[in-house]
């Protein structure tokens, strides 16, 4: 998709379809109030052409809500196409996001290739911040997962153009429409990985697209296999891969600003299960299929990776992308084995992990990845997995889990969520749940039993951060979309690179 920003009056943008938003501005409540809708532009032939229809009644301007009007008069598009925001009180740049996602979804099976949208003109809605949004949720909407359809047909919006007001913010809204763009593509990136199929993207496939993607991009890049795990005795992540037929892989990305000799390294550990059958503890047959998305961790670090290439911020970072399958063979691991993780330094022996369940298997790769960032320099750590399902029974499909053991590096990431609009929630950490983890015949358990199971999972890999500053992202209810939104597709949704980008941008020196 190409992105255009163009500052011309909206009368004048020739285009196929020009959309621009609305707010219902109605503040009284009860069963008689009536919705007010205005549209968020002081465009006064756009109003024009609009005005009969938000009059009538029909339409509402309620969160992602479409109205096309054919041939608008007095405006050069051919269509002008109104995508509610909403509420006034509740309308954010997050909406106008979900808002430009919808106004591509909208135009993608209409045959249209040409969609221009309009930033909002509000006192409340940032310029800058709109175009940056827009664009992220224009890239978001143009994403389908039909990759491998025989008969799949192009419906890729080809040119997407914000129209902003002509100001003394032009070069602040271009900055902002530049990032949203590296953000947008990025994002998109890591679905891509996800919706990968596990025969055509193993852990070494991916270990290529993780470096290819490296060189395009001006990252360090390393990618190892089974002699490295047995080098740098990794007998956690070893454990999970011994089952497969494909070898695993360590992925290992490096950024290095120019000029940036101190200051904090930040560790970026992502889960790379690239299939996930649940080994010798075997999961039911239904739904099996989606565990191709058990890598969307790793892939969010890898589109995360991609984004702070481009977007340059001065702090060190590095990520590991601990990538495997997870299968059931006769030299898989399996329930009662005890595996010894990677040691954190010569004199001190790796930890023993007694194995429960053989699906708990992301815990045990992290283990591994945790502390080798800590032994690349990491000072600060942050991990993402599709982790367990019980961060979905407790906060449904709405939020992500979010654990840290300390508080400043926490807050920089709630600071962050202001900026990337995604959902987490910060669930607790303590004794009581890491008592739960602890193993009769080894140092802990991979599983804690069936309740706070989100928490206990968080408790193991607590165990390998120490007490160097880290924040466990569970994305697994998150990660994989089962219903097509007005603004995303079904399938892959690329979450927490948004978030983790933001994280580290708050570090930049």
């Amino acid at each position: 998709m190409k992105t255009e920003l163009s500052f011309t009056p909206l009368s004048q943008v020739s285009t196929e379809l020009l959309a621009v938003l609305a707010i219902d501005t109605q503040t009284a409540k009860g069963p008689d109030a009536k919705a007010t809708p205005r549209l968020l532009t002081t465009d006064p032939g756009v109003t024009a052409a609009a005005a009969a229809v938000l009059a009538s009644g029909e339409y509402k301007a309620g969160a992602n809500e479409t109205l096309l009007l054919h041939a608008p008069a007095g405006l050069a598009a051919r269509r002008l196409l109104i995508v509610g925001l909403g509420k006034q009180v509740k309308a954010t740049v997050h909406s106008v996001r979900n808002a430009a996602g919808t106004a591509v979804r909208f135009t993608k099976p209409r045959g249209i290739r040409e969609l221009a949208l309009a930033l909002p003109s509000s006192e409340s809605l940032s310029a800058a911040a709109s175009a940056r949004a827009a664009v992220e949720g224009a890239y978001v909407g143009d994403f389908d997962p039909d990759t491998y359809r025989s008969d799949r047909k192009d419906q890729s919006v080809q040119t997407f153009t914000i129209v902003a007001p002509a100001g003394d913010q032009q070069s602040t809204i271009e900055s902002a429409f530049a990032e949203g763009v590296i953000i947008g593509e990025s994002q998109n990136f890591t679905r891509s990985l996800v919706n990968e199929p596990g025969n055509k993207l193993t852990p070494t496939v991916l270990g290529q697209r993780a470096a290819a993607m490296a060189k395009e991009v001006g990252l360090a890049c390393t990618v190892d296999s089974t002699s490295k795990l047995h080098e740098l005795k990794m007998g956690a992540f070893w454990s999970v891969s011994q089952g497969s037929a494909e070898p695993p892989a360590l992925i290992v990305l490096r950024y290095e600003p120019a000029g940036v000799k101190d200051g904090p390294i930040l560790g970026l550990v992502g889960k790379g299960i690239t299939f996930d059958t649940g080994g010798i503890s075997i999961k039911p047959a239904d739904n099996m299929e989606k565990m191709k998305y058990d890598m969307a961790g790793g892939a969010a670090m890898l589109g995360a990776m991609r984004a702070i290439a481009l977007l340059k911020p001065r702090v060190r970072v590095l990520a590991i992308v601990c990538a495997s399958e997870n299968m059931p063979d006769g030299k898989a691991y399996k329930p009662g084995d005890v595996v010894t993780a990677m040691p954190v330094a010569a004199d001190r022996p790796g930890k023993t992990i007694d194995i429960i369940n053989t699906d708990a298997e992301g815990r045990l790769v992290l283990a591994d990845g945790l502390t080798y960032a800590r032994t690349l320099g990491a000072t600060h750590l942050i991990d993402a997995a599709t982790l367990t399902g019980a961060v979905g029974v407790a906060l449904g499909m709405i939020n992500a889990g979010a654990f840290s053991n300390n508080d400043p590096t926490f807050e920089k990431f709630a600071t962050a969520l202001a900026t990337s609009g995604e959902k987490f929630w910060r669930l607790p950490l303590g004794e009581e749940y890491a008592e739960m983890i602890k193993s009769d015949i080894g140092d802990i358990k991979n599983t804690g039993g069936r309740y706070g199971g989100a928490i206990t999972a968080a408790e193991f890999l607590h165990v390998f951060a120490e007490d160097t500053p880290w924040i466990h992202l569970d994305i697994a209810g998150l990660a994989w979309v089962d219903e097509n939104k007005p603004f995303m597709a079904k399938g892959p949704s690329g979450v927490a690179v948004r978030s983790i980008l933001e994280w580290v941008r708050s570090y930049s020196a």
